[in-house]
């Protein structure tokens, strides 16, 4: 398909005769057109599209139908159908009442244009602009980011129903790709055992049972991949994707040496963001956050936060489940410096920030990083009557290279060292005799009497634990409490993606395409939010039950 040059020349005027009458209140795509005017042009989606070919529809046009299917949660099939049916979307699409829209299939093919060519972004990079020009949106001002878990398309498989369907899935494309070749290799048990999905399968119980079936799996797994791989089977068969899942599988699960197949032990496993969590979805990996673990992705918004304009989502990003929060921070600053949206104030939670990273903002963007950080993890407790153990009540002294404890001992080693994940420490640590007879010994220490140390310290970079002990005492006080009051707001936003939007569970496999439905989702969210903007339509409340209102009022 080639971009075709479509001359836009507004709403066609019985189509807006029409709508109004029908609508006199408007609807969400009239109000966004008449309030915005067109928001994509062709033009800026002229990449995606060879210069020659069979003309396409208009980029512009499908750019909004995908918006508009997130804001209403229409699978393809029904926004193709909404495209012919309905009057209002003709009037934002700019098109004759009688237009017969297009096949379902164009919003696939152009979402996949839009991936091969890198512009994921640029649907919301332009209504952004666009908000911008409206004087809507503006650096500065404080914004807030939050992320939630974004279940995969796939169905989540246990270690056994993985090995089970990856080797079924490879049989069943051998199956229809080289029937005879296969028919070779297999007999009717392995139809018996792998005839049908491994979820419908009962597992035999006992964990020595299971064991003996998973190494079965795997025996009958390095046999199809050695058939595949001997000189005489045919090349093509080890293109087949299933065959290189299966492949992949096999070297992540298994042990095989002169002994015979094994099952790998869990502490014998990659780690889980290399490892696979299913067949059909190779980028989804499982996640763990508070005790909940799913199969998927992670999806952080951002969104604007001020009291006299429209809450728009600034910034969308999309990582596989196992991605920490504080792996995005810097990427969010990034995109939001690319865009020209930098905050004045960034509100998150402990998730995103660490010492260093309140210093990376601040001094490479201007950015105050407000989030709590950790507190002082050590194991003692506070005296009601004696001097406080904890880190914050030594006194560091950096040009000397010396610590004294609250009790007046001063460090005798103070070591420079790396953790493996390459962020630099410094060691310090106190004599034994110091604590041994030290009152607050088991307060302060768990190390050994008879070690020739006593308590350690373990201090970041000079800069990073200063900041570290300011921000652990301004978190202690009302005003900043109330300063990060804002940061629940993002719940709320998090709560609408969800429900309005259906991002809670992607539609589409792989890293990239549930990306872009994220990009998708947001914009629906911005749309949707300026259009309750311009109606004066105010923000939804706290839901507080009955029975709570009766405690509040009494």
């Amino acid at each position: 398909m080639s971009l075709e040059a479509r001359d836009y020349r507004g709403v066609p005027e019985l189509t807006a005769r029409v709508v109004r009458a029908s609508f006199p209140k408007g609807t969400l795509a009239v109000r966004i057109q008449e309030a915005l005017g067109p928001l994509f042009e062709d033009e800026s989606f002229a990449e995606a599209f060879p210069l020659r070919g069979r003309p396409a529809i208009a980029p512009g046009a499908l750019a909004l139908v995908s918006v508009l299917q997130y804001a209403e949660g229409l699978s393809d099939r029904q926004a193709a159908e909404q495209v012919r049916a309905r009057m209002d979307w003709k009037f934002l699409l700019g098109l004759e009442l009688d237009d017969p829209g297009f096949d379902f299939s164009v919003l696939s093919d152009f979402r996949s244009r839009l991936i091969e060519r890198g512009l994921e972004e640029r649907i919301l990079d332009l209504v952004l602009s666009r908000c911008c020009e409206l004087g809507l949106l503006r650096s500065g001002g404080r914004q807030r980011t939050d992320s939630t878990h974004v279940l995969a398309a796939v169905r989540t498989l246990n270690r056994m129903e993985f090995v089970g369907e990856s080797l079924r899935a490879a049989l069943e494309a051998l199956a229809a790709a080289a029937p005879q070749w296969l028919a070779s290799l297999v007999d009717s048990a392995w139809v018996e055992r792998y005839g049908t999905r491994i979820d419908s399968y009962r597992f035999p119980k006992g964990d020595n049972v299971r064991k003996e079936w998973a190494e079965q799996v795997g025996r009958d797994g390095f046999t199809v991949l050695e058939a595949v791989f001997t000189p005489a089977a045919p090349g093509w068969l080890r293109q087949i994707p299933a065959v290189e899942v299966l492949r992949r599988a096999w070297l992540e699960q298994y042990h095989r040496d002169g002994e015979g197949v094994r099952w790998r032990e869990a502490k014998d496993l990659p780690p889980g963001r290399r490892r696979m969590s299913s067949p059909y979805d190779l980028d989804a990996r499982y996640g763990m956050k508070r005790g909940s673990g799913w199969c998927g992705f992670k999806a952080h918004l951002t969104e604007t936060c001020e009291p006299d304009a429209p809450h728009m989502i600034t910034n969308v990003e999309t990582t596989d489940a196992t991605v920490d929060d504080a792996e995005m921070t810097e990427t969010v600053h990034q995109n939001l410096d690319e865009r020209r949206l930098v905050p004045g104030e960034h509100v998150v939670d402990a998730g995103y920030v660490t010492a260093a990273h309140i210093l990376t903002a601040l001094d490479e963007h201007a950015i105050t990083l407000l989030g709590p950080v950790g507190l002082d993890t050590h194991h003692g407790k506070q005296h009601d009557t004696g001097p406080d153990p904890s880190q914050q009540a030594f006194t560091i002294d950096w040009d000397r290279r010396k610590a004294v404890c609250p009790r007046g001992a001063v460090s005798i080693s103070w070591s420079d060292q790396v953790k493996p994940s390459g962020t630099p420490i410094t060691r310090i640590q106190f004599a034994a005799t110091d604590c041994r007879p030290c009152p607050l010994r088991s307060a302060c220490t768990r190390a050994s009497e008879k070690g020739r140390y006593g308590r350690s310290l373990t201090l970041l970079p000079r800069e990073q634990q200063e900041i570290l002990s300011r921000r652990r005492q301004e978190q202690q006080t009302e005003e900043w409490k109330k300063r990060y009051d804002i940061r629940a707001g993002v719940e709320g936003t998090i709560s609408q993606a969800v429900h309005r939007t259906g991002i809670r569970r992607t539609r589409y496999t792989g890293l990239s395409k549930t990306h872009l439905g994220n990009v998708l989702a947001a914009t629906a969210i911005n749309i949707i939010r300026l259009d309750a903007w311009l109606t004066e339509t105010p923000l939804g409340g706290t839901r507080t039950s009955h029975l709570a209102r009766l405690e509040l009022a009494a």
